[in-house]
C-alpha cells in the first residue's frame, strides 16, 4: 500500500515535467557558451532569427530575436552562442541565444566583410559625411579604458605637444561581452549634454582580432555614425582595421598617431608664426620702399610740370606788357580833331574828321580791353607766385625724401 502511493504521487503531467526540467535546466545550466557550425539560417517576420549549430556528431536548435543579433551571420561560419537550454512544450529541445560572436579566423574575417558591405550599401562610409576636426579644439571627450595603455599614450602625447585642452574620460571595458554596450552608452552620454564637446576621441591599444572584434559591432558602428561631435579613431596598431574605423570623421592609426593628429605641436606652431612674421615685415619693408620711390618719382614730374608752366605763364606776361604799351592811345588827337571841326575845312574835313573820331573811339575799346588784360596778368602774376612757392616746398619735401634712410620693419618675438 505504501509503495503505490509513492507511485501515485511520483505520478506528474507532461507540462509540469517540461517545466520541471526546464527549471533543473535553468539551474544547472543558468547560461552556457556553445561553439559550432550555422546551418538552416532564416530570419522570420524580420523579428526572430532561426538557425541550428551543429558539429560533426550532433544538431541543437537555436532562436534568438533579431536585435539581439548584433553581427551578420551565414551558412557554415563557425560561431560561439551564448544561451539558454529550454525545453518546449512541444517537447522539443532547443536553445533561446542570448548573444553570437563568430569564432576562428576565418568567421571573424567573413562577418567582418558581411557587415561592412552591408553598411557601405547604406552609405554610412561615404567620404561626404565625413567632418572635419577644428583646429585648436578646447573640450575634448574621450573613451577608453584608464587603465590601457593605449590610453596613457594618447594622454601623453596630448599633454606634450599642446596643453591646456580640457578632457573628460569615459572609462569602459574595451574588451569582451560587455565592451559594445559600455561605449555605445559612453558615445551617447557625451552627445546628449548641453555643452558639446569639440572631438570626441575612441582610443585602445593592439590586441587580437578576436579583442577588436568589439569594434566591429553593428550597433556601435551605428551610433559612432549617429553622433553629433566629430569623431577620431584610434584602434590597435598600423595593421589593425576595424567598422568602427570607417565611420569615424578621422582614423588614426594608433592612440598616439589619434593625439598627433587632435592638436598641433606647439614649437611647430611657434615657429611657424614667427617665420610668417618674418615674411611679412619683409613684404611691408619692400613695399614701403616701393612706394617712397614711386612719390620721389611723382614729386619728381610734378616739379617739372609746375617749372614748365611757369616758364609760360612768364612769357604771355611778357607779351600782354609789351601789348599794354603798344596799344596805349597817341596824345592830341581829340584837340586836333576839335581844331579841324573849328575850321569847317568842308566836306573832306568832315570825313577826316569822323574817320579820326572812329579811330578815337576804337582807341578807347582797346584801351580798355588792355586795362582788363593787365589786370589779369597781375592775377597772373600773384598766382604765379603762390606756384612758384608750391614748387619750391615740393622741392625741399623730394629733397628730405631722397635723403632719409629706408623704412625697416622690427619684429620681435617673444
Amino acid at each position: 500500500m505504501t509503495n503505490e502511493t509513492q507511485n501515485l504521487s511520483a505520478i506528474i503531467s507532461v507540462s509540469d515535467f517540461t517545466a520541471l526540467l526546464n527549471q533543473t535546466l535553468e539551474y544547472a545550466y543558468s547560461s552556457v557558451e556553445i561553439e559550432g557550425e550555422v546551418a538552416s539560417f532564416k530570419v522570420n517576420q524580420n523579428k526572430y532569427v532561426f538557425f541550428d549549430l551543429k558539429d560533426e556528431q550532433a544538431t541543437v536548435s537555436c532562436f534568438m530575436s533579431v536585435w539581439q543579433l548584433r553581427i551578420p551571420i551565414e551558412d557554415g561560419m563557425k560561431v560561439v552562442i551564448k544561451a539558454v537550454p529550454k525545453l518546449t512544450a512541444w517537447g522539443k529541445f532547443s536553445l533561446t541565444v542570448q548573444s553570437v560572436r563568430p569564432s576562428g579566423a576565418g568567421s571573424l574575417k567573413k562577418s567582418f566583410e558581411l557587415l561592412r558591405e552591408k553598411l557601405a550599401k547604406e552609405g554610412l562610409f561615404a567620404p561626404e559625411r565625413k567632418r572635419l576636426l577644428p583646429r585648436f579644439p578646447q573640450r575634448v571627450a574621450v573613451i577608453s579604458s584608464t587603465e590601457a595603455a593605449g590610453y596613457k599614450d594618447f594622454i601623453k602625447i596630448l599633454d606634450n605637444r599642446w596643453g591646456g585642452v580640457a578632457v573628460e574620460v569615459a572609462h569602459v571595458q574595451v574588451q569582451g561581452e560587455r565592451a559594445a554596450d559600455q561605449i555605445i552608452r559612453a558615445i551617447k552620454y557625451f552627445n546628449e549634454k548641453e555643452t558639446l564637446a569639440d572631438v570626441l576621441v575612441v582610443v585602445r591599444g593592439g590586441g587580437s582580432a578576436d579583442d577588436l572584434s568589439t569594434f566591429n559591432d553593428e550597433l556601435l558602428v551605428r551610433e559612432m555614425a549617429a553622433s553629433r561631435i566629430p569623431t577620431l579613431v584610434g584602434i590597435g596598431h598600423d595593421v589593425d582595421e576595424t567598422l568602427i574605423d570607417f565611420v569615424a570623421d578621422v582614423r588614426a592609426a594608433t592612440p598616439s598617431n589619434a593625439a598627433e593628429l587632435l592638436v598641433l605641436d606647439r614649437r611647430e606652431v611657434i615657429a611657424s608664426t614667427n617665420h610668417s612674421l618674418m615674411r611679412i615685415a619683409s613684404r611691408t619693408e619692400e613695399a614701403i620702399g616701393q612706394q617712397q620711390t614711386n612719390i620721389e618719382r611723382q614729386l619728381s614730374e610734378a616739379v617739372k610740370v609746375l617749372e614748365s608752366r611757369c616758364q609760360r605763364i612768364e612769357v604771355t606776361g611778357g607779351e600782354y606788357l609789351a601789348a599794354d604799351r603798344s596799344l596805349q592811345p597817341k596824345r592830341g588827337v581829340g584837340a586836333w580833331l576839335r581844331s579841324c571841326q573849328r575850321q569847317g575845312r568842308g566836306r573832306k574835313h568832315d570825313q577826316r574828321r569822323e574817320g579820326k573820331r572812329y579811330n578815337y573811339r576804337g582807341g578807347q575799346r582797346c584801351q580798355k580791353n588792355i586795362k582788363l588784360s593787365t589786370s589779369r596778368w597781375h592775377n597772373y602774376k600773384n598766382w604765379l607766385v603762390g606756384l612758384r612757392e608750391t614748387t619750391s616746398k615740393l622741392n625741399k619735401r623730394s629733397t628730405n625724401m631722397r635723403k632719409r634712410k629706408n623704412w625697416r620693419v622690427i619684429s620681435r618675438y617673444s
